[in-house]
C-alpha cells in the first residue's frame, strides 16, 4: 500500500502529476488547484490513496491528511468513484463538504460536473455523522484577540458529532490547559486535539 511519497516533481498539469521517488516516476492525479502549486525540479510531499481495480492501478494525491480521509469517504459513497471523489475535491474544499453535509444542503455536490441530484444526495446521507465540521468563525476585527472564539467553535463541532455538551466542554479545556497556544491556534487544530483526548470511542448515533 502506497501512503505517501516524497520526491521530485518532473511533471505537473491538467490534474496530474510525476513525481519521481529513488528513480522511479510515479503517475498521480491530483485536483488542479493542487496541480498549479506544485514545481517542476523540486520536492514536494504527498498524502496519497491507491486504488486497486483488475484492470489498472490509479494513485491519487492529496495535500495533507484532511483531503485524503475526505476521498476516502467520498469513494466509498455508492455511485461516487475515485475521478468523481477528486472532482468534489476539485470544486469543494474539505471544510466547504463538511458545512454542506451539516446543512443537509446537496445543492454545492450537484454543482460538480458528474455528480447527479440522487448521488449528491446520498453523499449527504451517507456522510452525515462522518466528518468533524471544521467551521472557521465570521471575520471580526482584530483586537487583543477572541480567545474564546476557536475553543467555542470546537465545541459547537463536537456537540454537532453527538458528545454531550459536558463531556466536550471539559475536553476542550483539558486541551486547551495542557497545550501551548501555537499548538491549537485553529478549529482544526484544536479539534484534533481534543478529539485525540477523547479517545476513540464514538459518541452514540456517531459513526
Amino acid at each position: 500500500m502506497i501512503s505517501s511519497l516524497r520526491g521530485t516533481v518532473l511533471s505537473a498539469s491538467g490534474g496530474t502529476a510525476v513525481i519521481e521517488v529513488g528513480g522511479v516516476g510515479f503517475a498521480l492525479q491530483l485536483t488542479p488547484e493542487h496541480v498549479l502549486s506544485l514545481r517542476v525540479g523540486e520536492e514536494t510531499f504527498l498524502h496519497t490513496s491507491l486504488i486497486v481495480r483488475e484492470d489498472a492501478l490509479q494513485l491519487f494525491g492529496f495535500a495533507d491528511r484532511e483531503q485524503l480521509e475526505v476521498f476516502e469517504l467520498l469513494n466509498g459513497v455508492s455511485g461516487v468513484g475515485p475521478k468523481s471523489a477528486i472532482g468534489v475535491l476539485s470544486v469543494l474544499s474539505p471544510d466547504d463538504i463538511a458545512a454542506a453535509v451539516t446543512a443537509d444542503d446537496d445543492a454545492p455536490f450537484r454543482k460538480v460536473s458528474g455528480i447527479g441530484p440522487k448521488t449528491a444526495k446520498l453523499i449527504v446521507v451517507s456522510l452525515t455523522g462522518k466528518l468533524a465540521a471544521v467551521r472557521r468563525p465570521a471575520p471580526v476585527a482584530k483586537t487583543s484577540g477572541s480567545p474564546s472564539s476557536v475553543p467555542d467553535s470546537v465545541l459547537v463541532a463536537l456537540v454537532g458529532l453527538g458528545w454531550p455538551e459536558r463531556v466536550a466542554a471539559e475536553a476542550v479545556s483539558d486541551v486547551v490547559s495542557d497545550t501551548d497556544e501555537k499548538q491549537r491556534d485553529t478549529v482544526q487544530a484544536l479539534l484534533r486535539l481534543t478529539l485525540a483526548r477523547l479517545g476513540p470511542a464514538a459518541p452514540q448515533g456517531v459513526r
